[in-house]
């Protein structure tokens, strides 16, 4: 049992651990909200294109993603705590500047440097959890309030960004900045110094590491391409992603001290769990980046109207952990991630006939299904990902886990864009609604491939599910998740 753990559950020592870490995925959620309801504001005063539009989210979480698995490795050979600090006063930093840029360039260097920082951060803090709480009931009940505090974040982000806006679309990067301060004070104050990691004969695959970070970018960029760059072009780039890709698994196999031990891919959990987190992560950011541009651009509705019309997704934060204890209890974990991915099947699957003048009413089912399929899958994604991985491997499978997310979300926003420009043929109602249509294609069959890879996680041996997450979940949480 780890220095943090006691038989009785959270004491406020660990609560206090505990709901720093949450500030800090709650300002990562945050922070992609408000972007998100800020970008058509964005465009109009930086004179964006939509391609460029996607960018602008599309760089952050490519930072995010594609320097995650360094991240991971980084906190377990640096120190999990000196990681975290170190990080948060780089996000802290570029957060800020990013709302100074004047330039489409300036704002995406800066939203990838953001992003950059989010990747060394979050597995730090992650892993912080998952080896400072014992493995079982106490970390999985962590695990669950921290998904929801993300959740949360996410909530909050919609209706704080679309306030933010309306007075100044750069306040969407100020107002991270106040944030990050007091959780930078209060991690040096309450998260405990990590003891010195051994690097005796150990060292950081920074070959691996820029080469997977190249073949993300180059993969995503050749997507992004499709609709505009030719087929030669993007299926040049796309094959120079798969390359780098090839290469990345060749480094490796062949490194005496690899950035992923090929090994942890033998768990079927941990390969399961990612790829529905990739697919369902490209689902929900394609979705919402679509629905943002349909409300404000084609509807013209206010930046607060569209963060009011999203916020019902955020039920998430109130579900998380509030119900999906109790349903993994009950069914077990595979079957809950199941659920919640066939719920965006259908919440997806809704929205395919959207209508140039859908009243509220008619979108309402389809977001709340949404928030409901986000309540019942990422959590338990969570646990899945990292459960049964060594200690000193759980800053690689956080670093996998987040890699998949943000690569997930990335690729989902450069395919939604893709298929959007190229189905819209002329600047018109008529043909932006056509767009959006073919578009939402993405979600959708993004959503049904993530539910038919967790299928194969109902097939477990008699007696594995329920999960070891369902014995965190026999008691209602100590205190209630703060929205």
């Amino acid at each position: 049992m780890s220095a943090l753990s006691t038989p009785n559950g959270l004491d406020a020592r660990k609560w206090g651990i505990l709901l720093v870490l949450c500030g800090a995925i709650f300002l990562e959620g945050i922070d992609v909200a408000m972007l998100n309801v800020a970008l058509p504001a964005i465009r109009a005063d930086l004179g964006l294109s939509t391609g460029e539009l996607q960018w602008v989210m599309s760089a952050y979480v490519l930072g995010y993603g594609g320097f995650m698995l360094l991240g991971g490795r980084a906190a377990d050979l640096f120190g999990r705590r000196q990681m975290f600090v170190l990080w948060l006063t780089v996000f802290l930093l570029f957060s800020g500047l990013g709302g100074f840029a004047t330039e489409g360039w300036m704002l995406i260097v800066a939203r990838f440097i953001t992003g950059v920082s989010a990747a060394f951060m979050t597995p730090a803090g992650l892993s912080i959890i998952t080896t400072g709480f014992a493995e079982g009931p106490e970390r999985n009940k962590a695990l669950l309030v921290y998904s929801g505090t993300a959740a949360g974040g996410f909530t909050i982000g919609l209706v704080a960004g679309g306030l933010l806006t309306s007075v100044g679309w750069r306040w969407v990067f100020f107002a991270p900045v106040a944030l990050s301060f007091l959780l930078l004070v209060a991690a040096l104050a309450l998260v405990p110094k990590s003891e010195r990691p051994d690097r005796t004969g150990k060292r950081v695959d920074i070959a691996g590491a820029l080469t997977v970070t190249a073949a993300l970018l180059l993969i995503v960029l050749g997507v992004e391409r499709a609709a505009h760059a030719g087929i030669t072009a993007s299926a040049t780039t796309l094959l120079a992603g798969l390359a780098l890709l090839a290469a990345f698994l060749v480094i490796e196999r062949r490194s005496a001290e690899p950035l992923v031990r090929t090994g942890i891919l033998r768990s079927g959990s941990l390969v399961r769990a990612n790829l529905s987190a990739m697919l369902f992560a490209a689902g929900f950011f394609g979705f919402q980046f679509l629905i943002v541009l349909y409300l404000q651009e084609l509807r013209d509705w206010s930046t607060l109207q569209t963060s009011f019309a999203m916020l019902v997704i955020g039920v998430d934060a109130i579900l998380s952990p509030a119900l999906t204890p109790r349903l993994v209890n009950r069914f077990g974990n595979a079957k809950v991630i199941l659920g919640g991915l066939l719920l965006a099947v259908l919440a997806y699957g809704l929205f395919l006939p959207l209508g140039a003048d859908w009243s509220y009413a008619a979108m309402f089912p389809g977001l709340i299904i949404l928030g409901l399929a986000f309540s019942l899958a990422y959590g338990p994604l969570t646990i899945a990902a990292t459960e049964g991985i060594a200690e000193e491997e759980q800053g690689l499978a956080g670093g996998l886990l987040y890699t998949a997310f943000q690569f997930g979300a990335a690729l989902g926003l450069s395919a939604v864009t893709a298929v959007s420009v190229a189905a819209t043929h002329e600047e018109t109602p008529a043909a932006l609604l056509d767009g959006y249509r073919a578009g939402l294609l993405v979600p959708f069959v993004a959503a049904v491939l993530a539910a038919l890879i967790s299928t194969f996680g109902l097939r477990t041996r008699r007696g594995d599910e329920p999960s070891a997450a369902a014995d965190a979940v026999g008691e209602p949480f100590d205190v209630p998740v703060s929205r």
